[in-house]
C-alpha cells in the first residue's frame, strides 16, 4: 500500500470581509439516546474564525487514502491545514517525504523521526540519514461532507 496519497487540490482560506457567523446551539446534541432539545441559542459561530486562526498561514487540502482513517480522516475529507505552528511529536502533520506528500502522525523512536499512520494496515514510515523530510503544516481540523 502507499505511504504517499495524493491531495486532490490545495486551496487558500478566501478573505472575507464579514465572517458568516450561523447560531450556535448551547446544549449538546446526543448522538446515543435522544434528549429533550432546550430552544437556548448560546451564540453565533463562524466557521472561518473557528477553524482559521491564522489566515495567511493555513491552507485546505482533500485527503486520498485510508491510511489515517483512525484518527477520523478519511478519504476526501477536506484537511485545515496551519502552516504557522511549529510541529510536536504527536501532530499529524503534511509532510513531503523526498517529494511525495503524506498525511501522518509525526513521532519518534529514540532519535528516529517517524511518520505514524492512524490505520494498522500501513505502516510507519522511519526517516532515515538522507532522506528529505518537510513538514509542511499541522492538519488543525478535518471536515467531512455528509450530504
Amino acid at each position: 500500500m502507499s505511504h504517499s496519497p495524493r491531495f486532490s487540490s490545495i486551496q487558500t482560506p478566501v478573505s472575507a470581509s464579514t465572517p458568516f457567523r450561523l447560531p450556535l446551539f448551547g446544549n449538546c446534541v446526543a448522538a446515543g439516546f435522544p434528549s429533550p432539545a432546550d430552544d437556548y441559542l448560546e451564540g453565533r459561530l463562524s466557521l472561518d474564525e473557528h477553524l482559521v486562526p491564522h489566515r495567511d498561514a493555513t491552507f485546505f487540502v482533500r485527503a486520498r487514502g485510508s491510511s489515517m482513517l483512525d484518527a477520523g480522516i478519511h478519504d476526501g475529507d477536506l484537511m485545515v491545514v496551519d502552516k504557522s505552528l511549529t510541529p510536536s511529536f504527536g501532530d499529524i502533520v503534511v509532510a513531503v517525504l523526498d517529494g511525495g506528500f503524506t498525511v501522518k502522525y509525526l513521532a519518534r523512536r529514540g532519535k528516529t523521526i517517524v511518520l505514524k499512520p492512524a490505520n494498522t494496515q500501513f505502516g510507519e514510515i522511519d526517516f532515515k540519514d538522507g532522506q528529505e523530510l518537510q513538514i509542511w503544516g499541522v492538519v488543525t481540523a478535518s471536515v467531512r461532507e455528509y450530504r
